[in-house]
């Protein structure tokens, strides 16, 4: 018997959290655990259910999806956090994966690519909104084609791309390091060291890295 994935919602619509209850408990392998309407109560909960992910709209009551996302990672950190909001800014997008989220989806997704990416963030992919992930890879794509500069020192190894992909597509360290068979210190030098060369500075500039070369197509 296949475990289901473990879903928690937290929107303050009640009539949008019945409506994906509904749907997502139709399907085989999802089953919804729990619901909240406000930040604080969602924290509350996820503390106490350890759901495998949970869907959550930035603009709540008591806390927003920022804070909600920033206090989850510590208190269940095997959750997997896909965010699904009206907001289609990349303003909003860099500043949750800051905050260590795995997903982000905008409200006008059809049913589909909402239980797609239900199931990538829960096995630990990363999932962008397509249009999204257009906009958020378009500035690095117009820069290669407009000028690629220090080629050489630009050239990862095997080892270092490998890493880079699987820090872009939401692997821990220590997952990376298991998946490997090689030490955590060791990641993190094939990590920092393919930053450098790529003038990368942060998670989120990592992932738009992933995006502009279709790392994450295939989750």
């Amino acid at each position: 018997m296949t475990t289901k994935i473990r879903v928690f919602l937290a929107d303050d619509h009640v009539c949008v959290r019945e409506g994906i209850k509904a749907l997502l408990n139709e399907q085989p392998d999802l089953t919804v655990i729990g619901d909240a309407d406000d930040g604080l109560t969602a924290v509350t909960q996820c503390k106490k259910l350890h759901p495998d992910v949970i869907v959550l709209d930035i603009s709540m009551p008591g806390a927003n999806g920022v804070k909600v996302a920033s206090q989850l990672k510590p208190l269940s950190p095997k959750c997997k956090t896909l965010i699904l909001t009206i907001h289609d800014s990349t303003t909003y997008l860099r500043q949750m994966l800051a905050a260590g989220v795995s997903g982000y989806l905008v409200k006008r997704a059809t049913t589909d690519e909402l239980i797609h990416a239900i199931r990538s963030v829960a096995k630990g992919g990363t999932y962008i909104d397509p249009m999204l992930a257009e906009k958020l890879a378009a500035p690095l794509r117009k820069k290669h084609t407009e000028k690629r500069t220090d080629s050489t020192k630009a050239e990862l190894s095997e080892r270092e791309e490998v890493v880079l992909k699987l820090t872009a597509q939401g692997y821990s360290g220590k997952e990376i390091a298991e998946h490997l068979n090689i030490g955590r210190k060791s990641i993190e030098t094939y990590k920092q060291r393919a930053m450098e060369k790529l003038g990368l500075e942060s998670r989120t500039e990592i992932v738009r890295y992933a995006v502009a070369r279709d790392w994450l197509d295939d989750l």
